[in-house]
């Protein structure tokens, strides 16, 4: 999606049915944990609710008419795995007029997990639990 001002998923949502081209949503939902070798500050920080290491739990790929709210996103997500902390958000473009498969999305979707894990995740829209985005210091 080219450059669009997202305050909140809904705003997400109006972008990606916005888009010349059908768009598919990648989601990677992530836990946070806290190092074995943390600091006492970093431990202090972790139990107060910011800081650690985040950790992809589960990820899946929908099409932007999929979706619903927020609220329904959060409550399946509940029913298929772990619980989580935040969730990293990008999207695909289709061709054609055609969104991309959710076979297509597999290979993206991998390439988000392994970039959240090796602590590269700027290119996606992070949102807490309850659908705001979230600003990394």
């Amino acid at each position: 999606m080219p450059d669009v001002n997202i305050s909140t998923f809904d705003d997400l949502l109006r972008a990606a049915r916005q888009q010349p081209e059908p768009q598919r949503l990648l989601f990677v939902f992530a836990g946070a944990e806290l190092p074995a070798d943390s600091t006492p500050e970093q431990r202090r920080r972790f139990d107060a609710g910011a800081g650690g290491a985040l950790i992809p739990l589960m990820c899946v790929d929908k099409t932007p008419d999929e979706l619903g709210t927020f609220s329904e996103l959060v409550e399946e997500s509940r029913s298929l795995g772990p619980e989580w902390t935040i969730v990293f958000v990008a999207s695909l473009a289709g061709h054609g007029g055609r969104a991309p498969t959710s076979e297509g999305a597999e290979a993206p979707l991998r390439s988000m997990v392994e970039a959240i894990k090796g602590g590269s995740h700027g290119s996606f829209i992070p949102f807490d639990r309850n659908g705001r985005p979230i600003l990394f210091e």
